[in-house]
């Protein structure tokens, strides 16, 4: 069975977004591969944290993962702080990634360029611990947003310099872009992507929102003046990322159905079979996310997939450090 790996930063609620991307496919593909799944905490603190809201969000991130049908019976779900291994390794990583493909790299790019001040260095060798994430455990997909596949890419040339360099050490991983859903956009701001950094909070529809507040933003998403349901990003951004978001709700309906739906209709009756769409999602996660709350599935879906992945990425380890010479023989 091939292997799949995905990881998410609980740096705040997790979002429709994050679920449309992201954690509707990690269920899919549970019955199909091998999948790991894990809280990607070190990450968070690249940037600065509150220590008890990062607690809160790490284990509102675990319940959704759970809620959203992550079944800890076919997925390893682990925490990244569980597993030293990663740091380790990362550290590793930096030394064999060059300092100008980090400078390439998007995320401390847009920072820099934005004129943000005292930038950490761990954001900047934020994609290097990325790759030690991945390689850790020789996964042979990594399912991606659009604006992560550069990080993936970088995972992939680094892995292939250091299996030239010491011998084959690494599986070389492949990138997984959806093709509809992958990048779902703010409700407010369409050509912008759906984020927790929403400065409105009207753009973003998070998982534990209520389902009042849900559909409010839905009826009250940007589309434009033009009144047809027609898929085209570049002169309906609005009205096709609501497809995007239905399509994406209603098992992949295909955007033409969708147009042959709403012809002839207004964009009110259109966002309210995207808002209903929407609403249903978020009641069945919220359900379930009630209930694991008040159980102990937390705890033990942690403790077991911390133990599964400690020794994948122990033996993984003990070979990269024996292969450049860490060890004495």
């Amino acid at each position: 069975m091939k292997r799949m790996l995905s990881g998410i930063k609980p740096t705040g609620q997790l979002h429709l977004g994050n679920y449309i991307g992201a954690l509707r496919h990690f269920v899919e593909s549970q019955n199909e591969y091998e999948m790991f799944a894990f809280i990607a905490n070190l990450h968070c603190i690249t940037v600065p944290q509150d220590p008890q809201e990062l607690q809160k969000n790490l284990k509102d991130c675990v319940a959704l993962y759970l809620a959203c049908g992550l079944d800890p019976n076919k997925a390893t779900i682990f925490l990244q702080t569980d597993v030293k291994e990663h740091a380790q390794l990362g550290f590793i990583m930096c030394c064999h990634t060059y300092m100008g493909e980090l400078n390439r790299m998007t995320q401390f790019k847009d920072k820099q360029a934005k004129g943000e001040k005292n930038l950490s260095g761990g954001l900047y060798t934020y994609p290097a611990l990325m790759a030690a994430d991945i390689l850790l455990y020789s996964p042979d997909y990594v399912p991606v947003g659009e604006d992560q596949k550069q990080h993936v890419e970088l995972t992939r040339d680094v892995a292939e310099r250091m299996n030239n360099r010491y011998g084959k050490l690494f599986t070389v991983p492949e990138p997984l872009v959806a093709k509809v859903g992958a990048r779902i956009m703010s409700l407010s701001d369409p050509t912008k992507k759906m984020s927790k950094s929403d400065e409105t909070n009207k753009g973003c529809i998070y998982l534990l929102d209520d389902l009042k507040v849900a559909r409010k933003k839905v009826m009250s998403a940007v589309t434009d003046s033009l009144g047809k349901v027609h898929y085209d990003p570049e002169n309906q951004p609005g009205i096709a990322n609501l497809m995007q978001i239905l399509s994406s709700l209603s098992n992949e309906r295909s955007f033409e159905d969708i147009e042959k739906e709403f012809e002839g209709k207004g964009y009110g009756d259109f966002k309210k079979a995207v808002a209903d769409a929407v609403c249903a999602k978020l009641e069945e996660i919220q359900t379930r996310y009630n209930e694991i709350l008040n159980s102990n599935l937390i705890e033990t879906t942690l403790a077991n997939g911390a133990r599964r992945a400690r020794a994948i990425a122990e033996e993984k380890l003990n070979q990269v450090q024996k292969a450049i010479g860490m060890e004495i023989l």
